[in-house]
């Protein structure tokens, strides 16, 4: 009788080694990564806020320097200053959320990631 009680406290350890432990590991990196993820969605949303709101402001002083202008020659002059203002602008905005999204990306693979 005590080699069965042994036995079946044996089966229950290993089964809660193999099973049990590692599934509530997963249960919480699956956790943080939700975390990680919703964190990491916020931040970017918000840095395309302020993206927009930069963008809106540009578009308008430019509007109001070509409203002001003397003569089509300046109109012109302003337009070429914002568009190629505007092209910098997007590209340096795309790199900053695609370094955004890269970090929350590893971030929230993290947990899964093999500890050391």
């Amino acid at each position: 009788m005590a080699d069965m009680k042994e036995t079946a406290d044996k089966v229950k350890e290993a089964i809660s080694e193999r099973i049990v432990d590692p599934a509530k590991k997963a249960g919480e990196a699956i956790r943080e990564t939700g975390s990680a993820i919703a964190e990491g969605g916020a931040t970017v949303g918000m840095k395309m806020i302020d993206q927009a709101e930069e963008n809106a402001r540009s578009a308008f002083a430019a509007m109001r320097a070509a409203a002001q202008a003397k003569d089509l020659t300046e109109v012109m002059k302003v337009q070429g200053d914002f568009i190629r203002e505007q092209g910098t602008r997007s590209m340096s905005q795309a790199r900053e959320i695609g370094d955004l999204i890269l970090q929350f990306g590893k971030d929230a693979a993290k947990p899964f990631s093999p500890k050391k």
